[in-house]
């Protein structure tokens, strides 16, 4: 496959402009993407709690991951459902209902008597952790004008990497503050009902995705929408153009988004390149360091309490790392970020596995230097990796199969994330840092050769482009002369 470099769109629209439309759709991103706080919240919370958790409830290290992958099961049943819900029901309204999920699995898991009962409401978090996880890069890419959908669109990955910040250091305060006493790491959940709150206040003054408006013929809404976030000669060129496509789907036969991808080698191809690159994500192992970073932290060589304050390093450079990242979406090209962050990480990997092997246990400068590979491997997860593969994955799939395609690929992204979760603390166990490093990069160099291979290139192309270059497989082969318009 040959690269592509970024086209302009299939017609020409007017600027983007400066002006209050600018500032709004600010605006209706950051509310939009307090479901990625919460993501963030969700599933980083648990790398403080879990010590506290353990001693209070008796959790061995089989019910430690049952506790922490039960959220990531219930997050892929979230992806496949909220995809499906918010076709149906709108993008806007099932985020109001992400909203509610999430305030209600908090109170369920705060005050949960017995391990039963928080793997319940883990699992009630999990659904809603798994549909904000479809639906709001949705949003936000059917939101956002070509031009900057990446720094966009991203922003939802940083919210969520704010969240877990967010999360390590209330664990940290809470931690210095009750120590690990009964009951702490009910407090350190608690704190997740604030964001929900804001979330569905915020929601409830927020539009629907303009595209979804135009999917169901509800063109004078989607206009008005669009002429929030856009100049008037932009929106109504932006609403034209939307209107040709939905023209040229309309002539083919109304089908299911399962009977369309049957009849359509590329649409298959698309999808499965989506869910291997949501598994690629997830077998870095970035979320085992997220949730079990404290873990790692303890057996490279750091007390418990120290661990708990170094943990929050790795959360302060995944923030940094978002920052750059979202900077660079509009700079580089999506197949050069994913394959640079690959190659990154995959070094990362092996140099912990080598530090680990070279710096025997009681060595004083071992979890030193671990803990600056992990700070690295972060660092480079964040700036190069995280925020692209979300981007790709809001992108690359057409509007008929778009929450489908998502749902199936972050279905498969959770799972790999859910069965990683359930299994880390008896990896770690049973073959230490070293062999679980050097396992996390033999799989990175495996990830390196997929995304050569296989994933196109989406930057500078308006969604209605892309779908046309999945649709017909020129995505996949248009040669860079070729593709320019």
């Amino acid at each position: 496959m040959v690269d592509i470099k970024p086209t302009a769109p299939t017609v020409a629209l007017p600027p983007l402009g400066t002006g209050p439309h600018r500032r709004r759709l600010g605006v209706l991103a950051l509310v939009a993407t307090f479901g990625g706080l919460l993501f963030g919240y969700d599933t980083g919370v648990i790398n403080g709690a879990l010590n506290p958790m353990k001693t209070e409830l008796g959790l061995t290290n089989f019910t430690e991951g049952v506790v922490t992958s039960s959220l990531l099961f219930g997050a892929a049943i979230g992806a496949m459902l909220g995809g499906r819900i918010a076709d149906g029901w709108g993008r806007r309204k099932t985020i109001i209902l992400l909203a509610v999920t999430f305030f209600v699995g908090t109170l369920i898991c705060v005050f949960a008597p017995t391990f039963e009962v928080i793997v319940i409401g883990r699992v009630l978090l999990g659904l809603a952790v798994g549909g904000a996880s479809t639906v709001v890069p949705v949003f936000l890419a059917e939101l956002a004008p070509y031009e900057i959908r990446g720094s966009l669109s991203g922003r939802n990955e940083l919210m969520i990497v704010i969240g877990q910040l967010a999360a390590f250091v209330v664990n940290a305060v809470i931690g210095s503050v009750w120590g690990e006493g009964n009951g702490v790491w009910r407090v350190m959940l608690a704190v997740c009902a604030l964001p929900a709150i804001a979330l569905f206040v915020g929601m409830l003054r927020v539009p629907e995705s303009p595209r979804w408006l135009a999917s169901k013929n509800r063109y004078d809404e989607a206009l008005s929408v669009l002429e929030q976030v856009r100049t008037t000669d932009r929106a109504r060129a932006e609403l034209d153009d939307i209107k040709r496509s939905n023209d040229i789907e309309a002539k083919v036969e109304r089908v299911s988004g399962w009977q369309t991808l049957r009849g359509n080698k590329w649409l298959i191809r698309i999808v499965l390149i989506g869910a291997g690159l949501g598994v690629a994500q997830q077998l870095t192992g970035i979320n085992s360091i997220m949730y079990y970073g404290q873990t790692v932290l303890i057996e490279s060589g750091f007390q418990a309490s120290a661990a708990l304050i170094a943990n929050i390093a790795p959360g302060v450079i995944a923030v940094v790392g978002g920052v750059i990242a979202l900077y660079n979406m509009e700079k580089i090209n999506r197949r050069t970020t994913l394959i640079l962050g690959f190659t990154l990480t995959t070094t990362c990997h092996f140099l912990i596995g080598i530090a680990s092997v070279a710096l025997p246990e009681g060595n004083p400068a071992r979890p030193w230097v671990i803990l600056f590979l992990v700070v690295a491997f972060v660092g480079s997860m964040q700036t190069f990796l995280n925020i692209a593969v979300w981007v790709v994955l809001s992108e690359i799939f057409p509007t008929q199969i778009r929450a489908l395609g998502m749902g199936i690929s972050v279905f498969c992204l959770w799972i790999a994330n859910a069965f990683l979760g359930l299994y880390f603390p008896t990896i770690v166990a049973a073959t230490g840092i070293t062999g679980t490093f050097f396992g996390f990069g033999i799989v990175g160099l495996l990830a390196l050769l997929f995304i050569w291979k296989f994933v196109p290139e989406s930057r500078g192309r308006t969604l209605e482009e892309v779908e046309e270059g999945v649709t017909t497989g020129n995505i996949f082969t248009v040669p860079v002369k070729a593709s320019r318009r």
